[in-house]
């Protein structure tokens, strides 16, 4: 990557990090997604019990694969025969994976859902939330944010899950009240009342949508 952006992301990041210690929030940075795999690590103790929403993010940095693999209780939801028992298990975990739809430069995080399992757990709950971000979701406050949310995050998203969507035909949000809609919750995370509950690892890449 040109060496002026890598700067420029750097910078950013350290403004971010600085905005969620001001709202009781642990940010970090990471130059490469290997580098965000070993901090994501580095707060899941082992034989923690963890689980996540749909973050496309840890998947990308290898994290899913390496909790399967090490010495973790994962509840995989997709595996679960009964998917709804699966995500209520998420309120009682150790940790809980998740990434965000956008986020502002001083460290507000902006999520939206359709049922509800990811922004309620991320909202209370689990004991530790860890959210994987890619620079590629940072926006300027929180209207930007917002906007990137219902018009990038939420279009691909419903593309890839076939739903019948005016967002998913048109790639642009229609503010839709349709019965496939997954704009049905939204959740604006500006302070965490628990210290250590939440943290952030922005990772220099592009992840998730």
């Amino acid at each position: 990557m040109n060496e002026n952006i890598t700067k420029r992301y750097e910078l950013l990041a350290d403004k971010v990090i600085a905005g969620l210690k001001s709202r009781n929030m642990s940010g970090y940075y990471a130059a490469t997604k290997e580098e965000a795999l070993k901090k994501a690590l580095e707060l899941i103790p082992e034989e923690s019990t963890v689980t996540m929403g749909g973050a496309m993010s840890a998947h990308e940095i290898g994290l899913v694969d390496a909790l399967k693999e090490g010495n973790y209780l994962f509840i995989d939801r997709d595996q679960e025969s009964d998917k709804r028992a699966a995500m209520l298990k998420a309120y009682s975990a150790d940790v809980f994976l998740s990434s965000v739809n956008a986020m502002t430069e001083d460290g507000v995080l902006i999520n939206i859902d359709g049922n509800a399992n990811r922004v309620s757990a991320i909202a209370q709950g689990p004991k530790k939330v860890i959210f994987i971000v890619g620079i590629n979701k940072i926006c300027n406050d929180v209207d930007s944010a917002m906007k990137r949310a219902r018009n990038v995050a939420a279009p691909i998203n419903a593309q890839r899950f076939g739903l019948n969507t005016p967002c998913a035909k048109t790639g642009s949000c229609m503010n839709c009240k349709s019965p496939d809609t997954i704009c049905c919750q939204f959740l604006i995370t500006r302070y965490s009342k628990h210290a250590d509950r939440i943290h952030v690892i922005l990772v220099n890449d592009n992840l998730g949508f």
